[in-house]
């Protein structure tokens, strides 16, 4: 686990020095080694965090044998001892980045096809002068790029793009109406006007004689995926066995690792297999709050009980949360909605002397643990309403916000008005956090016509990447938005600032292909994640199955009316002064919130606050 730059410039006389201060950006993804390559136009510079094979051999960039090739890599490929047997190769390391290489070498970038696990790849090709950018299948690893008159640009972090001087700290207007809807900015856009996310599972190819830019998928998660039938019974131990593998392959590592563990379904499944399958007494770490309506501690030490674990309880009073929150969000390298729990959890892990740790990420993406899997289900059933009149619709969604105010019934307002019912939209709505009227009025500009936030499939399937499974689409919807852009980016930033690799076996790309081609009836989660649940028996008691659903979050509701208060209000007021911001709005919205009104939550008013610190950073 690392962090990877790179600069390709004629226009730029001192590359040490430009790689020199992205490589000091981003010291803290890897504190044990720091290296550079630089030739010509190309420079290529590198952070190590050391996790597997931690001699010197694992120095980079590193160059193929043959010398052709140069490479910058971060992350872990977890079957790279069997990729090692099959390609015969000089090596001088035991390192995965080794075997990278030598796939490379071999096969040249049809070699990621074999790949499997978290990675983002920088290749430069000395004889074809091409540089080749890779990111894993689910998007674990990030990896951002730049292209402009001055040069073109990588690195793991906005943030250090921003040290190369060759693009500014600049808000693109159109990805900050997309990160008020959606408390992030959806892949390929960032929030920094042209700097830009290689999308997953994308091989992305930069040709500086023409300065020509190209990018082609090597995997798609919304292909059709088919499987034999299966009963249900044999279904359940495929799960088992692919998940159980899952878990193995992020075992392998050469330093201590424990893992997260809240006391949910998902991550209470992890530690399970971890306990079954590991040789040492796994470790365990839970963050536990004062206010007890927030704590889940009790069912995380059911669980580090059950299964023996060195268990480390982390209690958090908001006076403890508040001291470390400006470090915090000065660690967040990207603005979104969620983080903070992560660096927090990650801190005390590390200074446990842990560098490695499984987190229970993806389950409720992948087994449809998420209230919107039903609510997409229902929204489904009730498609006839779209048949009625429009002026009725719309009477009918003004008398439900009358009846019952809320977020909930302000968004089937906005899907009753809409001239029919669109599965696309109808996601598109459930996932929002600011609608649009709000947006409007907090800004001044206009908002753009499109905002889905993913090119998503017809609903009638005819597409090209057409699932039959409503479950399944809904998966795909939430892995390619919420999960990718929100939870993965911040479990990656936040672990990271503390250089903690996080791995998340739930994000195994032969778990989720299986389980994506299995029919709706299989997986329709009657209880919570029926099918994990059920294939997992021994790993899940009926105590944590069908405990309150909490997730992993703080009490931001009483937290910002109480001992944030003063921290988040002068963070609004900031706010409020900038452009392209409505002054008077964004004052009125966060007084709202305070007086409670219940169409406006914490989740509309906490990314505004971390949006007022990182643009003031």
């Amino acid at each position: 686990m690392c962090g990877i730059n790179g600069i390709i410039s004629s226009h730029t006389p001192d590359k040490q020095a430009v790689i020199q201060r992205m490589n000091q950006r981003l010291s803290h993804r890897g504190p044990d080694d720091e290296g550079q390559w630089i030739e010509g136009p190309v420079a290529l510079g590198h952070r190590r965090l050391s996790i597997i094979d931690l001699s010197a051999a694992g120095h980079q960039p590193m160059v193929s044998a043959c010398g052709r090739y140069v490479m910058v890599y971060n992350g872990e490929v977890y079957n790279f001892q069997s990729l090692r047997q099959s390609i015969n190769y000089p090596y001088q390391s035991n390192t995965d980045s080794e075997v990278i290489l030598a796939a490379w070498v071999r096969y040249g970038k049809a070699s990621v096809k074999q790949l499997e696990g978290m990675f983002a790849i920088a290749v430069w090709d000395k004889q074809e002068q091409v540089l080749t950018l890779v990111r894993d299948r689910m998007g674990v690893k990030p990896l951002y790029w730049c292209n402009n008159g001055q040069g073109f640009g990588f690195s793991s972090e906005v943030r250090a793009l921003l040290a190369s001087g060759l693009v500014e700290k600049e808000i693109s207007e159109s990805a900050l109406v997309d990160y008020l809807r959606y408390q992030t900015v959806q892949t390929p856009a960032t929030l920094v006007k042209d700097i830009y996310m290689v999308p997953p599972a994308t091989l992305l190819q930069y040709f500086p004689n023409s300065q020509h830019v190209s990018t082609e998928n090597y995997w798609d998660i919304r292909q059709q995926y088919t499987v034999v039938p299966h009963t249900y019974e044999e279904v359940k131990a495929t799960v088992r066995q692919l998940f159980f593998k899952a878990v193995e392959k992020r075992l392998v590592a050469d330093v201590p690792f424990g893992a997260f563990l809240s006391g949910g379904i998902d991550s209470s499944a992890v530690v399970g297999a971890m306990a079954q399958l590991s040789t040492h007494q796994v470790k365990t770490f839970n963050i536990s709050f004062a206010e007890e309506a927030f704590s889940e501690a009790k069912y995380a030490r059911h669980i580090a009980q059950m299964h023996g674990t060195d268990h480390h309880e982390i209690k958090l009073s908001p006076d403890h949360f508040l001291e470390h929150l400006p470090a915090a969000l000065k660690a967040m390298d990207h603005p979104s909605g969620d983080g903070p729990n992560t660096w927090m959890v990650s801190k005390v892990t590390k200074a446990a002397g842990i560098d490695m740790a499984l987190s229970g990420l993806g389950g409720d993406e992948v087994f449809g643990g998420y209230a919107i899997f039903k609510r997409m289900a229902q929204l489904e059933k009730m498609q006839a309403l779209w048949r009625l009149p429009l002026p009725l619709r719309k009477v009918a969604g003004k008398a439900l916000t009358n009846l019952r105010p809320g977020v909930a019934s302000a968004k089937m307002a906005d899907l009753l008005a809409l001239p029919g019912y669109e599965f696309n939209k109808a996601y598109a709505f459930s996932r929002q956090v600011l609608m649009d009227k709000q947006i409007g009025e907090l800004l001044t500009v206009p908002l753009p016509s499109e905002h889905l936030p993913v090119a998503w499939l017809n609903q009638n399937g005819t597409a090209k990447h057409a699932h039959n499974q409503l479950l399944s689409r809904v998966s795909v919807a939430e892995m390619e938005t919420y999960m990718q852009t929100v939870l993965l980016r911040d479990s990656d930033q936040m672990s990271m600032a503390h250089a903690l690799e996080l791995r998340v076996p739930f994000m195994d790309h032969q778990l989720i292909e299986f389980v994506l081609a299995l029919p709706d009836g299989m997986k329709f989660p009657v209880t919570p994640k029926k099918l994990l649940v059920d294939s997992l028996p021994d790993l899940l008691p009926h105590y944590i199955v069908n405990r309150p659903k909490m997730g992993f979050v703080f009490p931001w509701e009483h937290w910002l009316k109480n001992e944030l208060h003063s921290y988040a209000q002068e963070r609004i007021h900031k706010l409020a002064q900038q452009p392209p911001f409505n002054q008077q709005a964004v004052l009125n919205l966060w007084e709202q919130f305070l007086k409670g009104n219940p169409a406006v939550t914490f989740s509309r008013i906490w990314p505004l606050v971390v949006l007022a610190e990182w643009s003031n950073s």
